[in-house]
């Protein structure tokens, strides 16, 4: 018992140190969404280019990424780019964030318009219902609606290699 005894606080302090290795590891930013397993919240907003009314069942068909975007958003033009290539391959709806109707269509005039669907949220209703934090981010949605990813922060080649190709590739 009494050799037990010794070897107990070394035990104790390599806890410890595996607790603290494990928190390094983690990204403070990345915030887990309720969302996942969870279908798109129902809406109604319209479209920003042309004024129709859009809800959750115009949604696509198949799986797409919705990307939450604003003008005013530094990082959402640095990944506007690669969602322009991004989509060619997958489609992409924009969830245009607290933004003004004018700002936003004076943004993609000037950057282009990658998105299959443009919904408009001045209010960020649409947004707070999905837990965004603030833009950029982008869900993966599945064919029924259902959003299997979140990632919050510019999407690039990295981050669609690391985390959205694999899910993508598993949904499909």
């Amino acid at each position: 018992m009494n050799r037990w005894m010794v070897w107990l606080p070394l035990g104790f302090f390599v806890i410890l140190v595996g607790f603290f290795f494990k928190g390094l590891s983690l990204n403070p930013n990345e915030q887990p969404s309720a969302l996942i397993g969870q279908p798109v919240p129902v809406f109604e907003l319209t479209d920003l280019m042309t004024g129709e009314r859009l809800t959750r069942e115009q949604l696509p068909r198949q799986p797409f990424l919705l990307n939450v975007w604003a003008s005013w958003c530094i990082t959402c033009q640095v990944e506007h780019p690669y969602l322009t290539q991004l989509s060619k391959r997958i489609p992409v709806v924009g969830l245009n964030y607290k933004d003004t109707e004018i700002a936003a269509k004076n943004w993609l005039a000037k950057l282009g318009d990658p998105y299959a669907l443009q919904i408009f949220d001045p209010t960020g209703r649409l947004g707070l219902d999905l837990g965004v934090a603030g833009a950029p981010e982008t869900f993966l949605v599945d064919s029924k609606g259902v959003i299997r990813l979140r990632i919050q922060g510019e999407v690039n080649d990295r981050v669609y290699a690391k985390k959205v190709q694999p899910v993508f590739e598993m949904i499909q």
